[in-house]
Order: structure tokens, then C-alpha cells, then sequence
């Protein structure tokens, strides 16, 4: 189901993100161009090398096709990570991306020994929220105008998943 990424992967990156239906609750615009998914790759990479992000791309079972990712953006000191993730539109629905965010998560607190998880969703992400929710992150509330992207400023729904072991 995950795997790492690479230039390999560079046109099925595009076809994630020409979708406007995938791009209309992230922070990038539909692309137009296969040079954006090699920026994109490169930029993922760059972050894993310099030890604040990771990206696993989300694979087909069957043919290995790349038809999403999800990952890290992480502070090491201070044990935190925020998640983020998308899926191709014609496999929403199916339990691949919980599937997926499940498996990382469980990296994340094992592995990582990250104290809490965050996400950030636009109000009118409601899939997105329910995913989060059915993972067992809460809601912290509503940071109004807080994210910055497509040339205007976004009311984004803060989620929480604290590591469970940290409770005990």
C-alpha cells in the first residue's frame, strides 16, 4: 500500500493533481504542467533529507501505480508532526486512505516517538474531516484566516491525535 516515491512516479503525481476535485481542499493549484509533480517530488525529498518530512506514496495493490500520499511535516524537537495527504478522486471512498494514514500514524508514535499528530482542514473538507475523526483525532477548533494559499486566506479546522502511550 506504501512505498517510497520517486521521479519514477512523476506522471502519475500529475494525474493526482490536474483533478481539480483532489486540489480544491489542498494548498497547491491543479497542475498543468508535469514539471510541477517533479517539483513536487524534489521538494518532498529535499524535506526527508533535511530530517523535517517524510512522504510514503500510496500505491494500487494491484499494479503498483501511484494513486496518492500521505505524510509528515515534523519538528524533531519538539516530538510534533503535522499530517497531510490526497488520493486520486476514483478511489475516494474505498478505505484506502484510512488504511494508509492508520499505517503511518502507528509509524509515527512507534518510530518517530511523536507526542501528537495535527492536521489542518479547510471548513468545507468534510470527507477529510470524517477520515480524521473516524482515526480517532478531535477536533481544537477553527483558526480563522490561517492558511494562505491560492491567492487568499482560508478558515482551516485544527485536528489533534495525541500518541496514546503518552496517557497511560
Amino acid at each position: 500500500l506504501l512505498r517510497e516515491t520517486s521521479l519514477d512516479d512523476a506522471e502519475a503525481t500529475f494525474a493526482v493533481f490536474s483533478d481539480p476535485s483532489v486540489t480544491q481542499f489542498h494548498d497547491l493549484d491543479t497542475f498543468t504542467s508535469i514539471k510541477e509533480a517533479i517539483a513536487v517530488i524534489e521538494r518532498r525529498a529535499k524535506r526527508f533529507e533535511l530530517g523535517n518530512g517524510i512522504r510514503w506514496g500510496i500505491v494500487h495493490k494491484q499494479d503498483n501505480i501511484l494513486i496518492g500520499s500521505c505524510g509528515f511535516t515534523w519538528n524533531p524537537q519538539e516530538h510534533a508532526a503535522e499530517i497531510g495527504y490526497e488520493l486520486a478522486s476514483t478511489f475516494w471512498r474505498q478505505g484506502i486512505m484510512a488504511e494508509a494514514v492508520a499505517t503511518i500514524l502507528q509509524f509515527g508514535f512507534q518510530k518517530m516517538d511523536l507526542r501528537f499528530v495535527v492536521a489542518q482542514v479547510m471548513l468545507e473538507n468534510i470527507a477529510s474531516k470524517k477520515l480524521l475523526e473516524k482515526l480517532g483525532f478531535h477536533s481544537q477548533g477553527v483558526k480563522k484566516q490561517y492558511g494562505f494559499f491560492k491567492g487568499q486566506y482560508h478558515d482551516l479546522e485544527q485536528f489533534l491525535l495525541k500518541n496514546k502511550k503518552l496517557s497511560e
